[in-house]
C-alpha cells in the first residue's frame, strides 16, 4: 500500500510518501519551514502561516513523486493532520488532501498530530518495539505514555503549564535570543558554567511523573533582574542552568515512569527530543540501568510529513480511522487520549 502524508498543523509543510510493502518504507519526503516568514514578529502569526500552506502544498507533493518515482494514481489513501494545531493551518491540509482523495477515489485517514510524533521513531534504522514509554516533548506539550500498540496509549504524567518546548522558547525571549529561541539557548547553554546559576526543579521530588516548568522561567526572569543586563559569559550560565534544570526533571521523570511500568524501552519524541544534553544524559542511564532508549531521526524530531504518512499507513493497515474522502473537520484541540482504543 503507498500511503501520502500531509502535515500543516502550524508553521512546516511537509509531504511524504511511504509505503507498507516489504522492503520499502518512507520512499520521499519534502518540507519547507515557515521559520524566516515568522522570525519578524517574533512568533507564528496564523494568518500568514495558512496562506504559505496554501503556495508550499502542490509544490512539494510534485517534489516527492519526483524523488520517489511513483504518481497519484497510484496512491490508495491519503492521510493528513486533523489536529491538534492551528485552525487555519489544519484547514489548508485538510482541504487539500480531501479534495485530492476524492478527485482520486481513494480513501482519507485523519491523523492526531501527536500520534506522529509519537510513532516517529518507527521510521529510524533502530526502531522499537511495542510496549513502550514514550516521553513526548514539544513546543506544547509534555507527556508520558505508555505504549502498548497504535491506538493504545496511557496517559501517565504531563505538563501542569508550561510545556518543556514552550519554556525553552519563552526564557530564550527572556534572555534576547531571536525566534525561535529554544535551540538558540541550547546552543547557548554549550558555551554556560556547570553551577554557575542553580534554578530549581519543579515537581522533581512531586512523587508523580506530571511536569510543571512555569515557576522555572519565572526563576530566570527574577536572576536576569537581579543582573541587570547580564554580559555574554552570563547569559550562556543562565542558558545552561536553566536547561540543566529542564533536562534532570525529564530525565527524572522519565526513569521513575521505566521502573514503574517494569518496562525496558523509553521512546523520546517531539522537538525537545532533539536537545543534545537530554540526549546525553538519558543514554548514560541507560547504560546504569540496562534499558533502550529510542530517538527519532534529528531531521523528523520536529513537524513533518513523514511521521504522518506512517502514522497513517498504520492506521490504514488496522482499518482504524480510514473514511471515504468528503465531508471532514478540524480539530484545533485534540487530547491523545481519545486515541485510545
Amino acid at each position: 500500500m503507498l500511503i501520502l502524508g500531509i502535515e500543516s498543523s502550524c508553521d512546516e509543510t511537509g509531504i511524504a510518501l511511504y509505503s507498507t510493502d516489504a522492503g520499502c518504507g518512507l520512499l520521499a519526503h519534502a518540507l519547507h519551514s515557515q521559520i524566516l516568514m515568522h522570525q519578524a514578529y517574533g512568533g507564528v502569526v496564523p494568518e500568514l502561516a495558512s496562506r504559505d500552506h496554501i503556495r508550499r502544498v502542490v509544490p512539494l507533493l510534485r517534489k516527492v513523486l519526483a524523488d520517489s518515482g511513483r504518481s497519484l494514481h497510484e496512491l490508495d489513501a491519503i492521510a493528513y493532520t486533523q489536529g491538534p494545531g492551528l485552525a487555519g493551518a489544519l484547514l489548508v491540509g485538510a482541504a487539500f488532501a480531501e479534495g485530492l482523495a476524492a478527485a482520486l477515489g481513494v480513501p482519507t485517514v485523519p491523523v492526531h498530530h501527536l500520534e506522529g510524533h509519537l510513532l516517529s521513531p518507527l521510521l529510524s534504522s533502530r526502531p522499537p518495539s511495542f510496549p513502550f514509554i514514550a516521553l513526548l516533548v514539544s513546543g506544547g506539550h509534555s507527556q508520558l505514555m505508555r505504549v502498548t500498540g497504535v491506538g493504545q496509549y496511557q496517559l501517565l504524567g504531563e505538563t501542569l503549564d508550561d510545556a518543556a518546548g514552550e519554556a525553552f522558547d519563552k526564557t530564550a525571549k527572556l534572555l534576547g535570543l531571536p525566534y525561535p529561541g529554544g535551540s538558540v539557548l541550547a546552543e547557548l547553554a554549550e558555551h554556560g558554567r556547570p553551577d554557575a546559576v542553580k534554578l530549581p526543579r519543579p515537581m522533581l521530588h512531586s512523587g508523580d511523573l506530571d511536569f510543571s516548568f512555569s515557576g522555572l522561567k519565572t526563576a530566570v526572569l527574577t536572576k536576569v533582574r537581579e543582573i541587570g543586563s547580564p554580559d555574554a559569559q552570563q547569559r550562556a550560565d543562565i542558558a545552561r542552568g536553566f536547561q540543566d534544570a529542564i533536562v534532570e526533571v525529564l530525565v527524572s521523570k522519565s526513569m521513575r515512569a521505566i521502573k514503574e511500568s517494569g518496562l525496558k524501552q523509553l521512546v523520546v519524541a517531539g522537538g525537545v527530543g532533539a536537545n543534545r544534553e537530554l540526549r546525553r544524559q538519558l543514554d548514560a542511564r541507560a547504560v546504569k540501568t540496562g534499558i533502550s532508549v529510542f530517538y527519532p531521526e534529528l531531521e523528523f524530531c520536529t513537524d513533518n510529513g513523514a511521521m504522518i504518512a506512517l502514522a497513517g499507513a498504520l492506521r490504514f493497515q488496522s482499518g482504524a480511522s480510514c473514511k471515504p474522502a468528503g465531508a471532514f473537520a478540524v480539530r484545533p484541540r485534540w487530547p491523545l487520549a481519545d486515541l485510545t482504543g
